[in-house]
């Protein structure tokens, strides 16, 4: 298994960003979570599970939703810590 940590930058917030990327990992059978930066600007998140999966959501997450646009994504790619027995969108 391993960890995804990655952050995204450009219209993310306020576009359904975070529930978009809650289902996409749902759907991939991820788990891990997905929150707003404080900044306003972006959107973090940490998902874990097969590495192929996690490719796939890379790829999604890139093109976004319908009405976001996404500038930029900076990730990392590390083995898994374990822990999450969900994907949960935080507050």
């Amino acid at each position: 298994m391993k960890r995804l940590e990655a952050v995204v930058a450009g219209r993310v917030q306020g576009v359904g960003f975070r529930e978009f990327v809650r289902r996409e990992a749902v759907a991939r059978g991820l788990t891990g979570w997905v929150r707003n930066s404080d900044d306003g600007q972006r959107v973090e998140f940490v998902a874990e599970g097969d590495e192929l999966a996690l490719a796939e959501l890379l790829d999604v997450v890139r093109v976004g939703p319908r009405f976001a646009k996404v500038d930029t994504v900076d990730d990392q790619l590390c083995d898994a810590h374990g822990g999450f027995s969900r994907f949960s969108v935080e507050m």
